[in-house]
């Protein structure tokens, strides 16, 4: 059986949201949220990898797992395949990249994204939800992915392109990306060794470097589509979100 941990990169260093893993939505911090739902997935061991000691503190507070990697880093890729050789666990045969800005992510859609890559034998696989608001077609904050074929939450679809702006909604399979991701330890290890590509600097899309070197990624449809933190709007709108449904 096939061996999954999940890895939550997270650092203080968000200009648009200073300390946003620190703040707070019903006494607990953002990312403490979102470690917690890693742990309720009850797929595997989680880590937190970040660089800041406040974040490894805050983990540490409700007993969570943390890893110290260095403070800079490219992407939360290079700083979770850091943190996995700091850990030197044994027989892992696939990581999960999860978010620490998406306290409401779905536990079953991360269960599902998990098993359906192990099924499939993917070397990465990410989600991806339906675009209700057409104006998001536009919007360069959220990513946009479009796959070969229809996706479901039981069929998944090779990604043909990720891009932050789509040029027509025409095509009915774009869909609204959602960063997390799982890889093969092996093509992790591939991929944070690669140089970043000029795709990736230019649209800063680290995924596209996996694109620009022949690494296919597989998608799966999420049942939910979960809200990021980037700003002060979105943490307010989430917080009101949240508190309403404790």
């Amino acid at each position: 059986m096939s061996k999954t941990i999940i890895l939550i990169p997270s650092r203080l260093a968000a200009t648009r949201l200073p300390n946003k893993p620190l703040l707070k939505i019903n006494d607990i911090s953002i990312i403490n949220h979102v470690y917690l739902k890693a742990i309720s997935s009850k797929i595997g061991d989680v880590f937190v990898a970040t660089g800041d000691k406040e974040i490894f503190e805050e983990v540490r507070k409700i007993d969570g797992k943390c890893v110290l990697t260095e403070k800079e880093h490219q992407t939360g890729t290079d700083r979770i395949f850091e943190a996995y050789q700091k850990l030197g666990i044994k027989d892992v045969d696939y990581i999960i990249n999860l978010q620490g800005d998406e306290p409401m992510i779905d536990i079953e859609d991360i269960k599902n994204l998990n098993n359906s890559a192990i099924k499939n034998k993917s070397e990465i696989a990410t989600l991806a939800c339906k675009i209700k608001d057409k104006q998001i077609f536009n919007k360069s904050n959220v990513v946009k992915v479009i796959t070969d074929e229809k996706i479901s939450m039981e069929k998944m679809s090779r990604a043909n392109i990720f891009s932050r702006v789509v040029s027509s909604n025409d095509n009915s399979n774009i869909y609204h990306h959602i960063g997390i991701y799982i890889y093969k330890v092996s093509i992790l290890e591939k991929f944070v060794n690669l140089k970043q590509t000029k795709n990736e600097i230019d649209q800063r899309l680290e995924q596209l470097r996996a694109f620009d070197n022949n690494i296919e990624i597989n998608v799966i449809l999420a049942n939910s589509s979960p809200i990021g933190v980037d700003t002060e709007e979105d943490f307010l709108e989430l917080k009101k979100i949240m508190n309403y449904k404790n």
